[in-house]
């Protein structure tokens, strides 16, 4: 019987230079470095009990023993909702679908600020999924 394992590790900014892009569906620009980083609710420990809890290993992953990284890239909204989850790297078998389902259903963040206001910024997170015997 295989022994299912789920390494999450934490993502980081898109990119570490003081920028902004504008975003095709709003008018508001997403920062992609900010002066405060959005932050999950209760600290990097809660965020990986989060994904830990909810991320369930696809049966298709596991029947075709699919591994690696999937990399997930989404927008902190000013209020601390997550939007435009989208997988930027996948491995196929379900796990992109399933990294992407879960960030979707995630608590509100405490978001990024800029000049002391809340902005909207760029962040990407990579989920590593893992068989072992």
């Amino acid at each position: 019987m295989n022994k299912i394992l789920l390494f999450l590790v934490f993502g980081i900014f898109l990119s570490s230079v003081a920028m902004a892009q504008t975003d095709s569906l709003a008018t508001e620009k997403v920062y992609t470095s900010v002066e405060t980083v959005p932050s999950f609710p209760g600290g990097l420990n809660a965020f990986y009990n989060f994904l830990g809890k909810n991320v369930q290993y696809p049966v298709e992953a596991v029947m075709h023993h699919t591994q690696g990284k999937v990399i997930v890239s989404f927008v902190v909204e000013k209020n601390g909702r997550l939007s435009n989850v989208t997988v930027t790297k996948g491995i196929g078998s379900g796990c992109d679908e399933e990294a992407a389902r879960v960030l979707k259903h995630s608590p509100k963040w405490k978001p990024g600020t800029q000049g002391g206001k809340p902005v909207r910024v760029a962040y990407s997170v990579p989920i590593s999924f893992s068989l072992t015997n």
